[in-house]
């Protein structure tokens, strides 16, 4: 496939890359976006009605966030969940070359999102990036889907890059697919690399395929990404996967996964997590955390926490609050680590307060680790 040459004058990058890790291939910068700059590496929380659900734009904005991520499909109908829907409305969906058919969860009738669609949806929806709709499927599904996919996704990829009516102002990041197969993501990458995108995301990966495959496909990934443009690795949010990705150099990063857990009940801590409806926490009068600077660990103790979670939406709100603080503190934190020259010593820090002894840690963890060259001992 040929690459569809540049025109005009070149942007200015997208990423600037203000420190990089002497060991792993973590780095610390920003990108720099029309509605200003953004630290990275960077957590996004997943948007819902234009916000993260259970908290506003002004309370995200008050706990630092400067990015969250919107959700085209639903958006573009109704503005409602996020998630990628070509995989959680599979039931609803089919897909040809023209696009994605989708039988609309809320009247019935039919919608087609095309490449070209997707696009202009995101024009108008003004977002500072966009994305390029791609074939995706299930990261545990095999056979000549997966290849069909991937091929299909380069080929969108070009359709969406004509339709970008702004790129100067929404910058189009192309979409890595290829599932679990080395050789077909390698494929992916060579074409992908070719096109004159400002960024890169990394795709059909953490749905639910072992770990050690995983975090192989994110290797091979940052292996042959540019160094100069953002790496956004999708759907990925649990503390330990967001530090080892870091250190396999990947910059962005999205899930539901710190507002979904907090509307069942449950709040983020360095050491994992606490089930707050659980009996035990009926008379504990401690915050959540108590190295944790958030609104709801700053007035409310777990005992409180828990008695509303038996009968008032609010604890939800609250826990949701802390979730999203604890995200945007840990990546916070990691880029404070990069920028000081100790990311290695923040990693095994990271590792010890999460699974204390040194046998505990998951062995797809250490062997990740040590493929950028950090050691746990």
């Amino acid at each position: 496939m040929a690459a569809p040459r540049a025109a005009g004058p070149v942007p200015a990058p997208l990423l600037r890359v203000a420190a990089e890790c002497g060991r792993s291939r973590a780095r610390a910068g920003e990108l720099r976006l029309p509605h200003g700059p953004v630290p990275c590496p960077v957590f996004m929380p997943v948007g819902t009605r234009g916000t993260a659900k259970g908290v506003t734009a002004a309370q995200l904005a008050a706990l630092g966030c400067r990015i969250c991520l919107g959700n085209t499909y639903h958006l573009g109908t109704r503005p409602d969940s996020g998630g990628f829907q070509m995989v959680s409305l599979v039931e609803l969906s089919e897909v040809t070359e023209e696009g994605v058919r989708f039988r609309s969860p809320y009247g019935g009738e039919e919608i087609l999102l095309s490449p070209e669609k997707s696009i202009e949806i995101q024009n108008a929806l003004g977002a500072d990036i966009v994305m390029q709709l791609d074939d995706v499927v299930s990261s545990t599904t095999t056979g000549p889907r997966v290849e069909e996919a991937m091929h299909r996704s380069i080929r969108w990829l070009d359709r969406c890059i004509a339709a970008n009516r702004r790129p100067e102002q929404q910058k189009l990041f192309a979409i890595i697919q290829g599932g679990l197969d080395p050789a077909l993501r390698t494929k992916c990458l060579e074409e992908m690399t070719r096109r004159d995108v400002p960024g890169f995301a990394i795709g059909g990966l953490s749905g639910g395929e072992e770990k050690d495959r995983f975090w192989r496909m994110v290797k091979l990934s940052t292996d042959r990404l540019p160094r100069d443009k953002p790496r956004y690795l999708m759907g990925v949010g649990y503390a330990t996967d967001l530090v080892v990705c870091v250190a396999l150099g990947c910059d962005m990063f999205d899930c539901v996964f710190p507002t979904r857990t907090a509307r069942f009940g449950s709040a983020l801590v360095p050491w994992g997590s606490l089930q707050l409806k659980n009996k035990q926490f009926a008379k504990d009068f401690r915050p959540i955390d108590e190295k944790c600077g958030c609104p709801t660990c700053q007035r409310h103790s777990r005992a409180y926490l828990h008695a509303l979670l038996r009968s008032e939406t609010a604890a939800l709100h609250h826990l949701t609050v802390h979730n999203i603080a604890y995200q945007l503190n840990l990546m916070a934190s990691i880029r404070e680590s990069i920028l000081a020259q100790r990311f290695p010593e923040f990693v095994r820090e990271f590792l010890g307060t999460m699974y204390g002894a040194r046998e505990r840690v998951p062995a797809w963890v250490g062997e990740a680790l040590g493929a950028v060259g950090i050691t746990l001992d």
